[in-house]
C-alpha cells in the first residue's frame, strides 16, 4: 500500500460513519479495469462514497461503512478513507473552485468521475498532511482506474494545484471580506451563502460568531449516547463505555471512539445514540409544569425513534403513556423498536390528522412534542453533503408543513397542557415564524412559556427566551431550536 501519513482535515478529525450498503455502477463501484494499476485502497473507498452521493444521491453515513466493510478496510486506513470522504464533502464548494482555476474550465464540464477524482486529491494536497507528491501520483492512478482518458487532464491539474499552498489558493478564489464577507466566509469556512445569512439572521447579524459557528459546523462532532432513565445511569454508562458524561443533559454520554453499534448497551436497550441537543429538548418537555392530569403524551412525528424512546423511557417512570405517530411506515417500525417494553404506542398515520381523528380527538392529550421535518442546517456536521443539496426553495413546502403539524399539536393538547416544537435548523423561517404563524393559524389561546428554566441550570448564551436556540459553538450540541406553547382555552 502506497504510505499515507495519519492526517487530519483543517480545523477538523475523522468521523465514524455507520448504516446499510448501496448499489455500484461501472463509472464509480467497481474495481479498478483490468490492465490497470489499482488505486490505494483508502482513496478507492473514498472515491467509493463521493461519487455515491453524487451519483445516487446517498448520504455519505449510509454507505462509508459498508463500502470499508466490502474492502476489508480497518483501523488506519479505514480512517483515512474516512477523513478523505467527509472532508471532501465538507469542503466541496471550494474545492470546486479551485480545481476551476487550476484546470481552467468550469467543474460541471469534468467527467464526474474524473471530478470525483481530483476532489479528494486536492483535498489531500490542500487540507491534510499527505505529501504532495503522493497526493498527485495517487489521485492519478485513481483516474487512470475510473476515467483512464482523463488522466493526463488529472496529472495536470494536480500538479497546478500543488504549485501554490492553500493560503494563496484561498486569496484567488475567495472575495476579500472588506468587499464581501458572506462570500468570503462561504469559500474560507465552506457553506453555501444562504446558509451563512441565515445563521447570522439568527446570531442577531453577529459575522465574528458566526464565523465561530461555521469553523465549529466543520469538526467532527463526538457520538452521544442517551442512558435510558430507568435502565441506564449517565455516570455508570460512561465508565462502562469509556465516555464521559455530558455537560449539560443527566442523560448524555460522549464516546471517545468506536462504533456505538457494537455497545451491549446499545444492544440489550439501555442507551440509544442521540445528540445531546437533542435529549435536551425532549427533556424540556416533559420538564414544563402542568396542572391537572399528566399522563397521556404524545410525540406527533416520532420516526426514526430517539425521542421517543427518551420520552417513552421517562414516561415508564411517571406512570404516563405515550402515543407515537409516524407518517412513513418503514420509520414506525423503527419508533416500534426503539420503545420496545415502554409505555409507547405506534400509530402509523399523519400527524396534520391528529385533533380530527376519532381516536386522537382535540384536547386528548397532556403533553405534545413537534419534532418537526425541516432543512436540518442545525446538524451539518453530521451531515456534510447536506449543506450543498439543501436550497432555500426547500423552504416553503417544510414550513408550511411545519405549521401545519403545530396547528394539529395545539388542537390535539388539553387546556392547561403544553406543546413543545422542536427543528433541528436555526432558520428564522422555520423557528420563529413557523411558530409564530402556527399559533396565529391554529385558532386557539396560547401562551409561550419561557424554554430557559426548562433546560439544565448554568447552560450559557440561552439568550432572552421565552425561544431557546442551541448552538455546535456555544453548547458542543446539534443547533436545535426549542419552544414551548401552553394552551389557555
Amino acid at each position: 500500500m502506497t504510505e499515507h501519513r495519519a492526517s487530519r482535515p483543517h480545523g477538523g478529525r475523522p468521523s465514524r460513519p455507520s448504516g446499510p450498503g448501496h448499489s455500484r455502477d461501472d463509472r464509480s463501484g467497481r474495481a479498478p479495469r483490468a490492465g490497470r494499476p489499482p488505486a490505494d485502497p483508502a482513496r478507492q473507498a473514498a472515491y467509493e462514497a463521493v461519487a455515491a452521493v453524487h451519483r445516487d444521491d446517498a448520504y455519505a453515513n449510509l454507505v462509508l461503512a459498508d463500502i470499508l466493510n466490502g474492502m476489508g478496510l480497518h483501523g488506519r486506513d479505514a480512517a483515512f478513507a474516512t477523513e478523505l470522504t467527509y472532508g471532501t464533502l465538507r469542503a466541496l464548494g471550494t474545492l470546486d473552485l479551485i480545481i476551476a482555476a487550476a484546470a481552467e474550465r468550469e467543474v460541471a464540464r469534468i467527467d464526474p468521475p474524473a471530478r470525483d477524482a481530483l476532489r479528494l486529491g486536492v483535498y489531500q494536497v490542500l487540507y491534510t498532511r499527505v505529501p504532495p507528491h503522493a497526493a498527485v501520483n495517487q489521485t492519478v492512478d485513481l483516474v487512470r482506474s475510473v476515467a483512464p482518458g482523463a488522466t493526463g487532464f488529472a496529472n495536470a491539474v494536480m500538479r497546478t494545484v500543488t504549485e501554490t499552498p492553500l493560503e494563496g489558493w484561498l486569496e484567488r478564489v475567495a472575495p476579500s471580506y472588506e468587499d464581501d464577507p458572506i462570500g468570503n466566509l462561504s469559500v474560507i469556512h465552506h457553506h453555501p451563502q444562504w446558509i451563512i445569512r441565515s445563521f447570522a439572521e439568527a446570531l442577531g447579524g453577529d459575522l465574528e460568531e458566526t464565523a465561530r459557528l461555521l469553523i465549529e459546523d466543520n469538526q467532527p462532532p463526538a457520538v452521544h449516547l442517551c442512558a435510558r432513565p430507568g435502565r441506564a445511569d449517565a455516570v455508570d454508562l460512561a465508565d462502562e463505555v469509556d465516555g464521559v458524561p455530558g455537560a449539560f443533559s443527566p442523560y448524555a454520554v460522549y464516546l471517545n471512539g468506536g462504533a456505538p453499534r457494537d455497545l451491549a448497551a446499545i444492544r440489550d436497550g439501555r442507551a440509544h445514540v442521540q445528540d445531546e441537543g437533542s435529549q435536551l429538548v425532549a427533556a424540556a418537555l416533559l420538564a414544563a409544569p402542568i396542572e391537572g392530569q399528566d399522563t397521556r403524551w404524545l410525540d406527533l412525528c416520532a420516526g426514526p425513534g430517539g425521542k421517543t424512546g427518551l420520552i417513552g423511557a421517562i414516561a415508564a417512570g411517571r406512570g404516563a403513556e405515550v402515543t407515537a405517530v409516524e407518517v412513513a411506515e418503514h420509520r414506525a417500525r423503527l419508533v416500534d423498536i426503539a420503545t420496545e417494553g415502554m409505555p409507547v404506542t405506534v400509530l402509523p398515520m399523519d400527524g396534520r390528522s391528529v385533533g380530527r381523528d376519532p381516536d386522537l380527538p382535540e384536547e386528548s392529550f397532556d403533553r405534545v412534542l413537534v419534532d418537526a421535518p425541516c432543512t436540518g442546517l442545525g446538524s451539518l456536521r453530521r451531515r456534510p453533503e447536506s449543506r450543498w443539496r439543501r436550497q432555500p426553495s426547500d423552504l416553503p413546502t417544510l414550513t408550511r408543513l411545519q405549521r401545519e403539524l403545530l396547528v394539529a399539536a395545539l388542537r390535539a393538547v388539553r387546556p392547561g397542557g403544553v406543546v413543545a416544537y422542536v427543528t433541528c435548523s436555526p432558520h428564522m423561517v422555520e423557528t420563529q415564524v413557523t411558530v409564530s404563524e402556527g399559533a396565529r393559524r391554529s385558532g386557539v389561546e396560547v401562551d409561550f412559556v419561557d424554554a430557559r428554566p426548562l433546560l439544565p441550570p448554568g447552560m450559557p448564551g440561552l439568550g432572552s427566551g421565552p425561544t431557546v436556540q442551541l448552538w455546535p459553538h456555544r453548547h458542543g450540541t446539534d443547533a436545535m431550536f426549542l419552544a414551548v406553547l401552553r394552551r389557555t382555552s
